[in-house]
């Protein structure tokens, strides 16, 4: 079996990127239809804020863990967004109820999969607080730095899994 390179952007390594993706390519494949001014409107604006999931996640990505903390929770808001666009498309008839729970099935995953960053990332830089609130650094400390520097680095590929 191939080993798959990482790619030179690194959030495309990122299985949330992916699945961002996906759903914004599923989402704007099931809205084809619409054919009212109303629908067209609520169509491009539910895609836009499907696309900003992914958006997010690449914009963040290459900031500090702090903002790419910040990026992963914009990300979230966008998912509620869609949750509500989701229930609107449903209740105007242009989406399924089928696919109502479909969105709502890959909403979910993904705001599971952004939660689980979030905590990786905040779990690393707790430990940096913990260290210049406690004073002194020990060699333990540093050990934990570079944890820290690992579970970021290694989202990436923990995510891929």
């Amino acid at each position: 079996m191939e080993e798959k390179l990482p790619s030179f952007f690194r959030f495309e390594d990122l299985r949330i990127y992916g699945k961002a993706i996906e759903y914004s390519r599923w989402l704007m494949t099931t809205l084809r239809e619409a054919q009212t001014e109303c629908e067209r409107s609520l169509s491009k604006a539910f895609s836009h804020s499907a696309m900003d999931i992914a958006m997010n996640i690449a914009e963040g990505s290459s900031r500090s863990k702090v903002q790419f903390d910040h990026y992963l929770k914009i990300s979230k808001t966008a998912i509620r967004e869609c949750v509500i666009y989701t229930a609107v498309a449903k209740g105007l008839g242009m989406l399924s109820e089928e696919d109502s729970e479909r969105s709502r099935e890959l909403l979910m995953e993904q705001t599971r999969m952004i939660g689980a960053l979030i905590i990786s990332l905040q779990r690393g830089s707790s430990r940096r607080n913990r260290e210049d609130y406690e004073g002194t650094a020990t060699s333990d400390d540093f050990m934990h730095d570079s944890v820290a520097d690992h579970d970021f680095d290694s989202t990436f590929d923990d995510l891929e899994n």
